[in-house]
């Protein structure tokens, strides 16, 4: 859609019933988008709108880029659709290739979905049935963390901590615990980077353990930095020691990089960046730059392997999704993988953050600021809440943001979140925090 020509206002928005929004007050004020390009989003009416989220943690590249919406388009005309099921089209090969050789170590096998929420659902059924096909069926036990976001699938939301995600959807799995939190805002606040203290939350695994025994327990999940509920950096030692007691017990561990995977905190994956390698790798958002639905699972050796025992006419695993691996999602990967590596977004991001990380705590002393974490190109700051009022003081810095400063934020209840296009500038950082800084006083 070109620039002079703006896309047509709805008249009507009762029939949409957004996700994940207020629906009554979104729509007595609305906050539309027509079209976007590298860090803009536009209105209908033309007005320019400063991305500081790469839309939803995903549009990792920037918006509209020519070398992925040339390869959607080529694909589009070229194959529109192939099943998965019994049969093949090249580009998913490729692409499993591709994001193989990026991943760590023996991380070598890719099962692709639509989403994150696909992408959990799929890795806690694989690390179920991968402790079945070993003779160990009683392995069945998840264990999540609390404040964690592992997408809206029941499982995810079962060995997930985000107390409204659960709270209205009945029991959930049975057989989940949960670690707690690894945040501690008295001994954290104000930190850049991984926090030093909080290695030992760790340890509440071990108890877990003690309490359900080894030999019912399947799989830890975690996210190596939890992003939705207000980017929490995992504590220095926290994942090393994760990995440490699962390796006692012979519990999968499974790292959700659906936010932190493809250039997020400077690597391709989060897992490089901590020198931890789990068994299970779930990924989504970043692998297609956010501009065609697309997520999946990288396993390591091992857990492949022991799928690929019995008869080889009969099906290793009864999973999969009518749209996995896509044509067009696989061809906007090849092309957004290509970015990032022609213009070095990954190692843009690690450059980047130092100056990110120093902006965003200029805003420290700001009213109402509680705490502010960065770590990559990914900031939150905590603001206190209304008295009697929690997430209200968010939503006035939502619309306040977009309606006046120009900007596009994450709320998480009452904590801005921040995670901009990898193609971000200095000057960009800069506006970014001078936006957010009039919104913080704005709202106060």
């Amino acid at each position: 859609m070109s620039a002079d020509r703006p896309a047509e206002i709805p008249n009507d928005l009762a029939a949409f019933w957004m996700p994940f929004t207020p629906n009554r007050a979104f729509k007595k004020r609305p906050r539309l988008i027509a079209r976007a390009k590298d860090m803009h989003y536009y209105t209908p009416e033309g007005r320019e709108i400063l991305d500081a989220v790469a839309a939803l943690w995903c549009c990792n590249a920037g918006h509209n880029r020519q070398p992925i919406v040339d390869a959607i388009q080529r694909q589009a005309a070229e194959l529109d659709f192939s099943p998965t099921f019994q049969f093949g089209h090249p580009k998913v090969f490729q692409l499993a290739s591709r994001i193989a050789a990026l991943a760590p170590a023996d991380l070598d096998h890719v099962f692709f979905g639509n989403s994150g929420s696909e992408a959990c659902d799929t890795a806690l059924k694989i690390a179920l049935a991968y402790h079945n096909v070993r003779g160990q069926g009683s392995r069945q036990r998840l264990i999540g963390r609390e404040r964690a976001y592992h997408g809206v699938g029941f499982g995810g939301i079962s060995v997930g901590g985000m107390v409204n995600n659960r709270k209205f959807f009945g029991s959930l799995l049975a057989g989940v615990d949960h670690l707690p939190t690894t945040y501690d805002r008295e001994r954290q606040r104000f930190t850049k980077g991984e926090p030093e203290w909080g290695a030992h939350f760790a340890d509440a695994l071990e108890s877990i353990v003690a309490l359900h025994d080894a030999s019912t327990i399947a799989a830890v999940i975690v996210e190596p930095m939890s992003g939705s509920t207000g980017v929490l950096p995992p504590p220095k030692g926290y994942l090393q020691k994760l990995r440490a007691i699962c390796d006692k017990y012979g519990i999968l561990l499974i790292f959700d990089e659906v936010i932190t995977g493809f250039g997020r905190l400077g690597f391709a994956f989060a897992a490089e960046r901590y020198g931890v390698i789990p068994d299970i790798i779930t990924f989504a958002k970043g692998v297609t730059s956010g501009t065609v639905p697309m997520g999946g699972v990288i396993v390591r050796k091992h857990v492949y392997d022991a799928f690929m025992n019995g008869p080889e006419h009969a099906i290793e695993l009864f999973h999969g999704y009518t749209y996995s691996g896509h044509p067009l999602a696989c061809a906007a990967s090849l092309a957004a993988l290509d970015v990032y590596r022609d213009e070095k977004l990954f190692e843009r991001a690690k450059t980047l953050e130092p100056k990110w990380c120093d902006a965003l705590m200029s805003l420290k002393d700001l009213p109402n600021v509680l705490d502010i974490r960065c770590v990559g190109l990914t900031g939150a700051i905590d603001l206190a809440a209304i008295p009697g009022s929690p997430t209200l003081r968010g939503l006035a810095a939502l619309e306040y943001s977009f309606h006046e400063a120009g900007i596009m934020l994450r709320l998480s209840g009452d904590t801005i979140e921040l995670t901009p296009p990898l193609i971000i500038s200095e000057n960009q950082i800069d506006e970014i925090v001078d936006k957010v800084g009039k919104t913080i006083k704005a709202v106060a």
